[in-house]
């Protein structure tokens, strides 16, 4: 998936009201960025930190900035923005590049299930159980090396694994997929510790037999895209 357009470097002054930041572009000028993430962002909001913008001539959008990458030491990346793993994932899911789940040819996206819920994506084939895949986006790292979801206490996550489960009980196969948007890590768990609810409802999913795939990405300036399978270590 490539950005739209090219994206220029900024560095972050402040996040507030969670889907604004204030930024200095490397002329000096200072704008304002939509935020596309209401999550805590935890460790990706700190004023000064290397940012990536996307700008845009869309008469339509008060904001002419949209932020989308911080940029870490090493020339790593991690994507903010929660709306590019589907993105990215579907161009995947399309091209049959996603272990496992290579063999469906129809994909839909945002399909009505459960209780008043959506999941991401719904794959079908003949002679196959429909898969129900629902998609997380992973940006929290607070050891080296290593992933964890949530960030925050998430009610909504939550509800989608017991909702997970029921399709399983319904005979369908069900997946529940991380895909990290860090490029420095390759190690990924769940952050009991943030939200123990979300951990035992995984749980629960798990032993009802839902299925975990966890997926790195590549990410630059230039785009996202689906990489390997990471390892889950909890």
């Amino acid at each position: 998936m490539r950005f739209e357009t090219p994206l220029i470097p900024a560095v972050l002054i402040r996040r507030y009201k969670r889907f604004l930041a204030d930024c200095r572009l490397e002329d000096g000028r200072e704008v304002t960025a939509h935020c596309a993430n209401p999550g805590s962002m935890m460790g990706l909001a700190e004023p000064g930190m290397r940012i990536w913008l996307e700008p845009n001539d869309d008469p339509k959008k008060k904001l002419k900035f949209g932020w989308r990458l911080v940029e870490h030491a090493g020339g790593h990346f991690t994507g903010v923005d929660t709306s590019v793993p589907n993105r990215a994932l579907r161009a995947a899911l399309e091209a049959g590049q996603v272990a496992g789940l290579a063999d469906y040819e129809t994909i839909r996206a945002e399909v009505k299930y459960g209780e008043k819920s959506r999941i991401d994506f719904l794959l079908t084939q003949p002679g196959l159980p429909d898969c129900y895949v629902e998609v997380k986006s992973v940006t929290l790292s607070r050891q080296p090396g290593l992933a964890e979801f949530p960030d925050s206490v998430t009610a909504r996550g939550t509800k989608h694994l017991g909702e997970l489960a029921r399709m399983v009980a319904e005979g369908h196969r069900a997946v529940m997929l991380y895909l990290v948007q860090r490029t420095d890590c390759d190690r990924f768990q769940l952050a009991a510790d943030i939200d123990p609810a979300y951990a035992a409802a995984y749980g629960a999913a798990q032993a009802a037999g839902v299925e975990r795939l966890v997926l790195g990405t590549t990410i630059s300036p230039t785009g996202v895209e689906v990489g390997q399978p990471i390892a889950a270590v909890g």
